[in-house]
């Protein structure tokens, strides 16, 4: 009964607009708990060993440190049992990114062949864990369909340009699949310097208080618009 309020609340949101499918809202949020289930995964694997970095996987990567994001929501993280994280991931909007405000990566991408481009390790990777590139894959065939199909909605809930749409709506599968494996470095939360709003989000989603779920989502909402205003999220450039 909960879980069917909760739905009607963030379709409340955006089914006024009148061109916003219910079904879009709950695939979104289908994704939204794989994602969150990643960064607690990852926040787990972070705690237990916060120097291992891509060592595991990716070779050594010395001097890396956990993000506040991880570290200081640990408890928070741990706690995020699987109601809890349903109830988060019914925010209108992808709880992670991909660069989808940033045209100029994808461009310099898809200019040439994926398959044939080398695989540029990134100085700092959010994501560690071996399930990134299952979930990166995940967020970046959701976001092609999006493009191709309803290209305002990919812009409305994913923080996508237009330019990134028409780039994104514009590829093959398999070369959405390729980049997806070959750039799981992009993959990032949104707004991953923001450690008060996740903390809201998550004692919240903890709490399962209808009311100040809806007003984080709705802050989230804002902040989205603004990155929007300001030409995308202030963050590191990993290409």
């Amino acid at each position: 009964m909960r879980q069917r309020h909760e739905s009607s609340a963030a379709e409340a949101l955006w089914l006024a607009q009148g061109w916003l499918h219910a079904e879009t809202l709950e695939t979104l949020a289908e994704v939204n708990e794989q994602c969150l289930d990643l960064i607690r995964e990852q926040a787990a694997a972070a705690c237990a060993a916060p120097q291992s970095g891509y060592a595991a996987h990716h070779g050594p990567l010395s001097g890396v440190r956990p993000a506040a994001l991880l570290l200081e929501l640990q408890g928070l993280w741990g706690e995020l049992d699987a109601p809890a994280r349903r109830r988060a991931a019914r925010c209108p909007y992808l709880l992670v990114d991909a660069g989808f405000a940033e045209a100029a990566r994808w461009t310099r991408v898809l200019a040439r062949q994926v398959h044939d481009e080398p695989r540029v390790r990134s100085a700092s990777p959010f994501f560690t864990v071996p399930r990134a590139v299952s979930v990166m894959r995940l967020v970046v065939t959701y976001a092609w369909h999006l493009a191709s199909s309803q290209s305002a909605a990919a812009r409305l809930l994913l923080g996508m340009s237009a330019a990134c749409a028409e780039l994104i709506g514009a590829c093959t599968l398999s070369q959405i699949n390729q980049l997806a494996e070959s750039h799981v470095q992009w993959l990032a939360p949104r707004w991953p310097d923001r450690v008060a709003v996740w903390r809201e989000l998550l004692t919240t989603a903890n709490s399962g208080e209808d009311a100040a779920l809806e007003r984080i989502r709705m802050r989230g909402v804002q902040l989205l618009a603004a990155d929007a205003r300001g030409g995308g999220p202030m963050q590191a450039k990993l290409l």
